[in-house]
C-alpha cells in the first residue's frame, strides 16, 4: 500500500450509528440517532477524513497547500495528515495581523506537524481562488510545482463525492440526516448518498446565506448536478462562526450530561440545538428518525 494512501491509517469505516433515548425527540414520536463520524480517527475525525481522503489520494505524495482561519480544524487535520503519511503540507491562514502573535494552540499543532504558515490579509485571502491571486499566493509560500490545492475546509468536488459514503451508510437507517455546515462539502455529499426517501439537513455555523448557493454549486462540480434531496436551516449560527454565547454553551452542557457525548461547541452544539428545536416545532411527523452526523469532538478550551 502506498504510503501516501490514507486508507494507511486505518479508519474506523462505516462509523457507530448510535440510538439515544432523548424525551425532546421521544415525546414527539421521533427517533434519535448520533452517527458517530468523530471516532472515525483521532487526528482526522468525521467530515475531515470524508473530505480529505480523496483529495489526499489524487496529492499522491506531493505537497499540500491549504487555506483556513485561526482555528480551523481543516488546517488541523491537513498538517496532521502530513505528518501521518509522510507528505509536506503548507497551510494559507487567514489573517496578516496573526503572524505577530504567538500562534493559538490549533496553529501551534499545526506547525508541531510540520505544516508551514503564511499569513495574509483577510482582503487576499477572499480573493484566493482567483487564479491570479492564487498563482501570487503559491509563489509567495515557496510552494513547489505540482502542488495540490485544497480550498479552505477541503469542499470541493473531490470533497463531495467522497462524502457521498457518508449518505450511504445511513440509507434504510435515517429519514433525515443533519450536519452542521461551514463550506458545504459534506451537505453536498451527504445529500447525495443518502438515495429515495430520506433528505439531508444542514445547519450553517456562519452567517451570510451563501451557503445554498455553494452546495448547490459544489453539487454541479460533483455530480453533474442537483443530486438527492436537502435544505438550510440557517437559523442556529449563534452570531456566526465561532460564537458560543451563553445559551449554547448550556445547551451543549446539558447535551453531555444527558447523553455522556463531549459535544464540540462551534459545529455540532449548533447542529444539535437546532434539532431538538426543530422536534418541538413538529418539523419531523412521528415514526421519523433523525440521524444527527457528529463530525468531531471538542477542541481543548483554550483553543476554541
Amino acid at each position: 500500500m502506498n504510503v501516501s494512501d490514507p486508507a494507511a491509517l486505518r479508519p474506523r469505516l462505516p462509523s457507530p450509528l448510535e440510538p439515544v433515548a432523548d424525551e425532546r425527540f421521544a415525546r414527539h414520536g421521533v427517533r434519535l440517532l448520533l452517527k458517530r463520524d468523530d471516532l472515525i480517527h483521532p487526528d482526522l475525525p468525521g467530515n475531515k477524513w470524508r473530505k480529505l481522503a480523496p483529495n489526499l489520494r489524487a496529492a499522491a505524495g506531493r505537497t499540500v497547500l491549504t487555506f483556513g482561519g485561526a482555528y480551523s480544524n481543516h488546517l488541523r487535520a491537513t498538517a496532521a495528515a502530513g505528518r501521518l503519511l509522510g507528505f509536506p503540507t503548507i497551510g494559507v491562514v487567514r489573517g496578516d495581523e496573526l503572524a505577530e502573535r504567538p500562534l493559538n494552540p490549533s496553529l501551534a499543532a499545526c506547525a508541531a506537524d510540520g505544516m508551514r504558515l503564511h499569513f495574509v490579509d483577510r482582503a487576499t485571502y477572499r480573493r484566493a481562488s482567483d487564479p491570479g491571486v492564487l498563482a501570487g499566493l503559491l509563489e509567495r509560500c515557496g510552494a513547489p510545482e505540482g502542488c495540490r490545492v485544497v480550498p479552505e475546509g477541503g469542499s470541493n468536488a473531490l470533497a463531495a463525492q467522497g462524502c457521498t459514503e457518508l449518505g450511504r451508510e445511513l440509507r434504510g437507517a435515517a429519514d433525515v440526516a443533519a450536519v452542521a455546515c461551514g463550506t458545504g462539502g459534506t451537505l453536498a455529499g451527504l445529500a447525495a448518498g443518502l438515495g429515495d426517501g430520506a433528505r439531508a439537513l444542514g445547519v450553517p455555523v456562519l452567517k451570510g446565506g451563501f451557503l445554498g448557493e455553494r452546495t448547490a454549486a459544489l453539487q454541479r462540480e460533483a455530480f453533474g448536478g442537483p443530486a438527492g434531496a436537502w435544505s438550510l436551516d440557517e437559523r442556529f449560527h449563534f452570531g456566526g462562526y465561532a460564537r458560543v454565547p451563553p445559551a449554547l454553551e448550556a445547551f451543549a452542557r446539558d447535551f453531555e450530561a444527558r447523553h455522556g457525548l463531549p459535544v464540540e461547541r462551534l459545529y455540532v452544539a449548533k447542529m444539535l440545538y437546532g434539532l431538538v428545536t426543530l422536534a418541538g416545532e413538529g418539523a419531523f411527523p412521528p415514526g421519523t428518525a433523525v440521524a444527527a452526523v457528529i463530525t468531531g469532538g471538542p477542541q481543548p478550551a483554550a483553543s476554541r
